[in-house]
């Protein structure tokens, strides 16, 4: 059965796949948010036009909302975040991220692709087939809101979490690895947790956040004896909007995971306390934040009537808005009710966890005592199927 590894392309893997939103290198951080706004996935793709060849790009790298809260609570820009909307969208970039975004081709073999994955690629880019690629344009058109550049409709992706999907639906094929534990199978990190306290400043979590972004996990928040409480998870901030900045600079790491559940409207009394830590810390840049953005014009929008703009016809300010149409994955789970397994956990078991909530990771904790043991990765269990397959192979 394992054989039947070799005949799949990538192809097989973008069935159903919709056309990839992308912004232009030129865009500004303002810009790049109100798109993350009206788009129905959490990250965005940032292209550079080759102005030899205007139809081909090169891409930078990708953002979500998560790179805009950590650019607007840094050092540099958190007295003054609403100014820090007119920077480029290059600000949000990572040195890292033409690597974190890698181009395949369509007929790749599905492990060409997983080694790409393995390598560190976040997001890999598939060109979408000419006859298809017309139809996805026009779905794209319908659905893309403003910001959105049509042009990026002749590539669908694909993440680490559509290669678990697809060797868990052959992992008959993987016996008995399947019914092994996670601490047999040394999938464990024991390691370089990224875990803040209860009771810390969720600012102090900025760097962790950060980190976990690029590693694809969370921050775990325990009690000072290590036990898991709940987890400040990107996947979750990266469904929320600009204001949570706010939070982040007025609460604690606990706070914070009871107001990010509310990211899409959060209660009178939530905001009431936010503001009131604002003010007693000085810190009216937020407190402009969070009262009201400036939306800025936008370099693809198409609409220029008059009650699109100031009275001026500058950028119009509006109030904060929620985003939820991307939070589905999350089966309204709550920061506080961090997917966990324990270190006899079967490997199977813990892929149906991750699959099931659209997680890549899994912590690792005591069965007695709710202590933080570890974590499970998902692209160390990919990095397990692929060494699996190497043994078939080539043994």
């Amino acid at each position: 059965m394992a054989v039947s590894f070799l005949f799949h392309e990538v192809s097989d893997l973008c069935i159903g796949k919709p056309a990839l939103r992308a912004l232009p290198i030129s865009a500004t951080v303002g810009e790049a948010l109100v798109a993350l706004r009206g788009s129905r996935e959490t990250f965005l793709i940032v292209w550079i036009a080759d102005r030899s060849s205007p139809e081909k790009k090169a891409f930078a790298g990708k953002i979500c909302m998560v790179d805009i809260l950590c650019y607007l609570c840094s050092e540099q820009n958190i007295t003054s975040p609403v100014a820090a909307l007119k920077s480029p969208v290059s600000s949000l970039l990572s040195k890292d991220g033409p690597a974190l975004v890698r181009r395949v081709d369509s007929n790749s073999s599905i492990l060409e692709a997983l080694n790409v994955i393995l390598e560190g690629a976040h997001v890999l880019l598939v060109p979408i087939p000419p006859a298809a690629s017309s139809s996805h344009k026009k779905l794209h058109h319908v659905h893309r809101g403003a910001g959105a550049d049509a042009a990026s409709s002749d590539f669908c992706w694909l993440t680490q979490e559509d290669f678990a999907r697809f060797f868990f639906n052959s992992i008959a094929a993987f016996s008995p690895i399947a019914g092994l534990s996670v601490t047999q199978l040394g999938l464990v990190r024991t390691d370089n947790l990224l875990a803040v306290c209860y009771h810390d400043p969720a600012l102090l979590a900025m760097p962790l956040i950060r980190q976990a972004l690029v590693d694809q996990t969370s921050v775990a928040v325990v009690t000072d004896d290590r036990k898991l409480i709940g987890e400040i998870s990107p996947s979750t901030l990266a469904c929320c909007d600009e204001s949570v900045a706010a939070a982040l600079a007025a609460f604690s790491a606990g706070d914070l995971m009871a107001y990010m559940d509310w990211c899409a409207a959060p209660p009178q009394a939530a905001l009431r306390a936010v503001k009131s830590l604002l003010k007693e810390k000085g810190m009216q840049g937020m407190l402009e934040l969070m009262e009201e953005k400036i939306t800025p014009p936008l370099f693809s929008s198409s609409s220029s009537s008059s009650d699109e703009e100031g009275s001026e016809g500058g950028p119009r300010k509006t109030r904060s808005i929620g985003r939820t149409g991307s939070y589905s994955a999350r089966m309204g789970r709550k920061s506080e009710e961090a997917i966990v397994c324990h270190p006899g956990s079967s490997l199977v078991a813990v892929m149906v966890q991750a699959l099931a909530h659209r997680v890549g990771y899994l912590w690792v904790v005591d069965e007695l005592d709710y202590n933080l043991a570890g974590v499970v990765l998902l692209p160390d269990i990919l990095k397990l199927f692929r060494n699996q397959l190497d043994q078939f192979f080539f043994p």
